[in-house]
């Protein structure tokens, strides 16, 4: 948990993503760099770009004189390694993400929250890190979308997509890498919505095929949503997809523990649908043995 401004109204991002957190420390212009990117660090040997982060999500931006008693957090999101600066670490918690409720929709589509939590009876809301990452750098909201063949195409059609994400900016991600391709798809935004969607449609004969969810979120995680899949009898048929923004092999290997076929570092459109091609081949090759 941090703090951003000078309300002291508390933030938090999870600990996974984090590498480590250190003391404000001087820091080197970039020349073009975006305007909340103060400069760049050295980390054990690495060059480090520096963001503002309460300037980044839009609050005032802290000012030079006060960078003293900031204090940077190293993370390692989205396949690249940032610190974000802020007023102030508070601690770090054990929290159930079962407790994090998801951001109410009615604060709008494009806002930094993904999920808020209370704490001796504070509000503390949950950053999303992909969303903020994606307006500081553009090209993370664009990745190469492979061609397919017209076979290929259909074969994706043909299939019922599920894709569940909390965070705003990796759902669009994803949709827009599905719709570039004219594959339809179904969204959610937390996992205990995904396991109703898909337990009401497969009573209805219509199974989810394909289920593409992130791991870290809110509620149900991605681990829980796949084992939640895998031990039901209904649904154990869905080629499952997990996809975490952690360079992390822990994440990985625990997402294939869990019963999911494939797990990814996102954001990799041409990963994603190659996954998905191979999950429709297995598919394919369950319908003919039966």
């Amino acid at each position: 948990m941090f703090t951003l401004n000078m309300q002291k109204q508390k933030f938090a991002i999870g600990t996974l993503k984090v590498r480590e957190i250190v003391p404000y420390m001087p820091t080197t212009q970039i020349p073009y760099s975006h305007h909340h990117v103060i400069g760049a660090s050295t980390f054990r040997g690495i060059t480090v770009p520096v963001i503002d982060m309460a300037a980044a999500i839009g609050f005032r931006p802290i000012q030079p004189e006060e960078y003293k008693d900031c204090y940077l957090i190293v993370t390692d999101c989205l396949r690249t390694v940032v610190a974000f600066m802020v007023r102030s670490i508070e601690k770090i918690i054990e929290c159930n993400w079962r407790e994090i409720e998801s951001a109410p929709k009615s604060a709008g589509s494009n806002v930094f929250v993904t999920g808020v939590t209370r704490y001796e009876d504070e509000i503390i809301q949950m950053l999303d890190v992909e969303l903020l990452l994606s307006k500081i750098y553009p090209q993370y909201e664009s990745a190469k979308i492979p061609m397919l063949t017209d076979v290929e195409r259909e074969r994706l059609k043909a299939l019922n997509i599920l894709l569940v994400d909390d965070s705003s900016i990796a759902r669009r991600q994803l949709s827009e890498a599905l719709d570039s391709i004219n594959v339809p798809h179904q969204i959610c935004n937390n996992g205990m919505d995904a396991l109703e969607l898909m337990r009401a449609q497969a009573s209805q004969g219509h199974g989810v095929d394909l289920l593409v969810s992130d791991i870290e979120m809110p509620g149900l995680d991605g681990y829980e949503l796949a084992f939640e899949v895998q031990n039901d009898g209904e649904l154990k048929n869905s080629y499952i997809i997990l996809h975490t923004s952690l360079s992390s092999e822990m994440c990985l290997a625990q997402a294939h523990q869990v019963g999911a076929h494939e797990a990814l570092s996102k954001f990799n459109a041409g990963e994603l649908i190659e996954a998905m091609l191979r999950g429709a081949g297995k598919i394919e090759k369950q319908l003919q043995t039966h």
